[in-house]
C-alpha cells in the first residue's frame, strides 16, 4: 500500500498517482466518509468564481441538452489498519463530498483551471477550489488476457478523441442523492455512508456494461487500485481491476449494442503485457491507470 491522503507517491508526465494499492483491494476492505467539510470551497477571487456560471451558460447556448448531474467530490482518503491486528489487511476511507457538473466543467475543465488550484504541495488543499468529481475506471481484462480501451467520440465534454478505460462516475443519484443546494442533507448517517461505498463498485460494472455491451453476469467483482490525478485539470479518478470471462473477440461482438456506444467511436485490446508501453504511445491514454495496473501485477508475482 502506497499513498497518503496528502502527497502524491508517483508522478508520471500526465498524472500523479495519489494513492496506489498493488495487492488490490475488496469491496468490504474500501468504506467511505461522506461529508459537508469534503465539498468544494468557493475561490476568494469573486470574478473567476463568477465565471463558473459563465462559462456554462456559454456551454448550454451550444449543447442545451447538456444536464447538470451531482457528483462525489474526492476530498482525500485515510488507512485503516484493521484496529491494531497486524494479521488483517489494510482498509481504506475514501473522503467524499458533493458537486456537480456545472461545476467541474467552469473549474477543473475551464481554460483558466490552474487559476483555481492553491500553490502548496497538500493535494487536497491544492484542489480545494475545484469541483473535483471522482471518476472511476475499470482496468478490464478479457479470457484471452487482453485489455480493453476505449476511443471517446468527437462529442463528448472531456477529452474528445483520446483513448480511455471504460469507466465514468459513481451516481448519487443512485443512492438517492439529488443534489445539497440548500446544505439540508444529512451526511452523518453510516447508513448512508455504506450505500456510496457499495455504489463506487456497483458504479465501475454498470459504466463497463454500458461502454462496452458486456453483461454483467460475465464480469467478475471489482478490485480497487487506487486513485490517480490527471496533471492538467487535476480530476482524479478511481481505478478498479474486473476480469472479464470472455474473449476479446466476444467482446467485440457486444460492443456493437451497447447502450453507451455513443460515448466512443472505437473499441480496443491490446496484450495486458504490452499495457504500459501502448499507453505511452496513445494520445490521451489514461497511463495512471496503466501504472496502477502495472503495479498491482508486479506485486503478485
Amino acid at each position: 500500500m502506497e499513498g497518503s491522503s496528502g502527497k502524491a507517491p508517483l508522478v508520471d508526465a500526465a498524472f500523479q498517482l495519489l494513492l496506489a494499492c498493488p495487492a488490490g483491494l475488496s469491496r468490504s476492505q474500501v468504506s467511505v466518509d461522506f461529508k459537508n467539510s469534503y465539498d468544494r470551497e468557493p475561490h476568494p477571487d469573486k470574478k473567476l468564481e463568477e465565471s463558473i456560471e459563465h462559462i456554462w451558460n456559454c456551454r448550454l447556448a451550444v449543447s442545451p441538452s447538456l444536464f447538470n448531474g451531482s457528483k462525489f467530490r474526492y476530498g482525500g482518503f485515510h488507512m485503516i489498519d484493521g484496529e491494531g491486528d497486524l494479521e488483517k489487511p489494510q482498509n481504506l476511507c475514501i473522503h467524499l463530498g458533493l458537486t456537480d457538473y456545472k461545476t467541474f466543467v467552469g473549474t477543473n475543465l475551464s481554460h483558466e483551471w490552474e487559476h483555481f488550484l492553491v500553490p502548496v504541495e497538500e493535494d487536497v488543499t491544492r484542489c480545494r477550489h475545484t469541483a473535483s468529481p471522482l471518476g472511476n475506471g475499470a482496468i478490464v481484462e478479457t479470457a484471452d488476457s487482453q485489455i480493453l480501451l476505449l476511443q471517446r467520440s468527437v462529442d463528448v465534454g472531456e477529452f474528445p478523441g483520446h483513448v480511455v478505460f471504460p469507466g465514468g462516475h459513481s451516481e448519487p443519484d443512485e443512492v438517492g442523492i439529488k443534489s445539497d443546494a440548500s446544505g439540508s442533507l444529512s451526511r452523518m448517517n453510516n447508513e448512508l455512508n455504506g450505500k456510496i461505498a457499495a455504489e463506487m463498485f456497483d458504479g465501475i460494472i454498470r459504466e463497463v456494461v454500458e461502454e462496452t455491451g458486456v453483461p454483467a453476469t460475465y464480469l467478475s467483482e471489482p478490485i480497487f487500485l487506487g486513485i490517480s490525478r490527471r496533471v492538467i485539470n487535476v480530476r482524479p479518478t478511481a481505478f478498479f481491476y474486473v476480469r472479464c470471462y470472455l474473449s476479446s473477440e466476444a467482446v467485440f461482438d457486444h460492443y456493437n449494442h451497447a447502450e453507451h456506444a455513443f460515448e466512443s467511436t472505437k473499441l480496443s485490446a491490446v496484450s495486458r503485457d504490452d499495457l504500459p508501453h501502448e499507453a505511452k504511445k496513445m494520445p490521451g491514454c489514461h497511463q495512471g491507470g496503466a501504472a496502477l495496473y502495472t503495479l498491482m501485477f508486479t506485486s503478485a508475482k
